[in-house]
């Protein structure tokens, strides 16, 4: 089911709403007269797009407001101790996923009934579709646990990255010209606007130096510090054995940290990925932001086409300026993000990548 969400027509259907939601979020965020904290917002971004584009869901945006606050309670609280006490955290997400998941049946009790306008398959319909493939419809219960997942698949780790990617251009304004470069020399960047039609799933993954721009982003910030695996045969590494049955975790973190083919380590380097270089091609395993092997994360490409639309966004349309005196410190849990959130004033701009300053409301109105 997973490769059908995520596979390459897929995607390509999910590309216009995806842009749709960026552009109308960095359009509210051009219109804040104080600067926004990035963190906070990229996390209300992925989860937009979870919902109006890989779940196909019409709510309005108050009530996705307000299903956003309880999804940030229940993620908050679902790795409290397990201590069932009135005020405890764990109360607290076990309130937080009831009240969720009523939102969410409503949602798609709301979208099995309303299949007119749909220009696309989401991933719940081919989940849906899957299910009666086989032979099975999905009860609701099933639906909701499907729902969630592809929430939460698509929002913590995401909006971490998305935060990181907008730092490293706030601090290398070299690399985002270079990206602007690519964009013109591509013909998707034609005096400050993106041109109709030019942003297509096969024209995006031919930008090479954007693909480098992402990849040094993850090697740098991967969000998630490792994962778990549980031994399939016994084995020897380093003069020990590792049973079969144990759970052993890998971490990502310190493989990108410590592997031999990475140069300067600490240094954000695009071209490290780049053809004179391809420090990443240096061994199977040395590059894993996604983790590795046939676990390796089914949402990677999905996850990388959102980030490489962002940076194109960011590259087109937007001026933006870190609104405090120095870079904030970084904190690694539960995963990678500044430790303020990382404050930036936004500034729309015109065709001609002039400022322009908007008060309406009337630009945040477009929805999926």
């Amino acid at each position: 089911v997973f490769s059908k969400i995520f596979s390459h027509e897929a995607l390509e259907s999910y590309l216009p709403k995806i842009q749709l939601v960026i552009k109308d979020t960095l359009r509210a965020w051009s219109s804040e007269p104080e600067p926004i904290n990035v963190y906070h917002e990229a996390q209300k971004l992925t989860f937009r797009m979870a919902i109006r584009v890989l779940l196909g869901f019409r709510i309005p945006d108050e009530e996705l407001g307000c299903l956003f606050e309880v999804y940030q309670q229940f993620v908050e609280n679902v790795f409290s101790l397990p201590v069932d006490l009135p005020f405890s955290g764990y109360r607290r997400g076990i309130r937080a996923r009831e009240t969720l998941q009523k939102g969410l049946e409503k949602a798609i009790q709301e979208k099995l009934q309303n299949t007119q306008g749909k220009d696309y398959a989401d991933a719940l319909d081919i989940l849906i579709e899957s299910g009666k493939e086989h032979g099975k419809e999905l009860t609701m219960q099933e639906l909701k646990d499907g729902t969630l997942e592809l929430i939460f698949a698509a929002y913590a780790t995401t909006a971490s990255a998305s935060t990181s990617l907008i730092m490293q251009l706030l601090k290398h304004p070299r690399v985002l010209e270079k990206l602007r470069e690519e964009l013109r020399s591509k013909g998707i960047l034609h005096n400050g606007c993106i041109c109709e039609g030019s942003l297509r799933l096969d024209n995006i993954n031919s930008l090479q130096y954007l693909d480098c721009v992402i990849k040094e982003v993850l090697r740098l910030f991967t969000p998630i510090s490792g994962g778990y695996r549980t031994v399939l045969q016994t084995f020897e590494l380093d003069g020990f054995q590792i049973p079969k049955g144990w759970s052993v975790m890998y971490s990502i973190r310190d493989t990108h940290d410590t592997a031999p083919v990475f140069k300067d380590v600490d240094v954000f380097d695009p071209d490290r990925f780049g053809q004179g270089r391809s420090e990443d091609k240096e061994g199977r395993f040395h590059y894993l932001p996604f983790g590795g092997g046939v676990r390796t994360c089914l949402g990677k490409h999905l996850a990388k086409l959102f980030l490489k639309a962002l940076a194109i966004e960011l590259a087109s349309t937007s001026r933006f300026e870190l609104a405090t005196r120095t870079f904030p410190k970084i904190t690694l849990v539960p995963v990678v993000h500044p430790v303020d959130g990382l404050k930036v004033k936004f500034f729309g701009l015109d065709s001609n990548q002039n400022e322009i300053l908007t008060g309406t409301d009337a630009m945040l109105g477009a929805t999926v």
